[in-house]
Formats: C-alpha cells, structure tokens, sequence
C-alpha cells in the first residue's frame, strides 16, 4: 500500500510540473462489487419440459455468452460459437420481450431461422441477442430439437 501511494504521490508531481492531467494517476479505485452486481444480467432459460434453469451474465454479453459462461447444458447450443453458421442457439422470446429487444433479426440472421425447428414469430438466436440492463429477469424458452444448419 506505501508503494502505491508513493508511486500515485510522485506521479502527481511529475505531472504538475509538467502541468498535465492524468486520469490514471487521479483515480481512485473501489472493491468494484458494487459496479459488479449493477451490470449483472439475470437469465433463465426454459426447456420444454419446463425445467429453469437461472443463469446470469454481463451487460454487453449475448445470450450465447451467458450459456458458454455459465456452463448450461442445453445439448448442442451454439455449434458455430456465434458465426451466424448454424441455428443451433434458437431461443424463443415472449411477445412483450421480443418488441422491447433493440435490434430486428437482420437477413442472415433471418436466414439461419428459416432453418430452425419450432420457428415461432418470437424467435431470434441467442448469439445476436446482446444483455442490456433492462433485460433483467428476462426468460426465454429453448425448443425441444435444434437444427444445426451445417450439416445440411
């Protein structure tokens, strides 16, 4: 701890002779869990045998990401790790949640649904589907059969 106060004293002053301002010698750090647990994204995810399963990411992660991250075992989610390749991470989103998503499915992703099993008008994949803090809470159903459209 002396050696970082000494380090952040001496910076100071170099800077002052050189009349410069340094957000990194200003900075005062914290524990972070504050910052951690506001950025929190909690996610479940519903089979359709209607087993929960809660898991939680991080605000700019996708929906694949919370999946991968949290070690969920939805047998073969997300084959292509998100390259738009397959239909593997199909999710389908209740009414209310799907009009309030920032982004409509582009033409690829488009594309890739036309593949999927259990198509629903509330349908996205997980990989283009990035957590916001509104999401929070947010549920998604997982069809029953996946469709990986690589091996088509």
């Amino acid at each position: 701890m002396l050696v970082i106060s000494t380090c952040r004293n001496v910076s100071r002053l170099a800077l002052r002779s050189l009349n410069l301002r340094s957000p990194i010698a200003l900075r005062t750090f914290s524990a972070g869990l504050a910052l951690k647990q506001k950025d929190v994204v909690n996610v479940t995810f519903v089979r359709a045998n209607g087993d929960r399963i809660k898991a939680s990411g991080k605000v700019g992660d996708s929906l694949l990401d919370v999946v991968v991250n949290n070690s969920v075992d939805l047998d073969g989610f997300g084959a292509c790790e998100g390259t738009l390749t397959c239909s593997t991470c199909h999710l389908i989103f209740k009414t209310n949640d799907y009009e309030k998503l920032p982004d409509k499915p582009g033409d690829e992703e488009l594309d890739m649904l036309d593949l999927a099993y259990e198509l629903t008008d509330t349908s996205r994949l997980g990989c283009q589907i990035t957590l916001s803090k509104d999401m929070d809470g947010l549920e998604v159903h997982v069809p029953s059969t996946i469709n990986d459209a690589r091996a088509a």
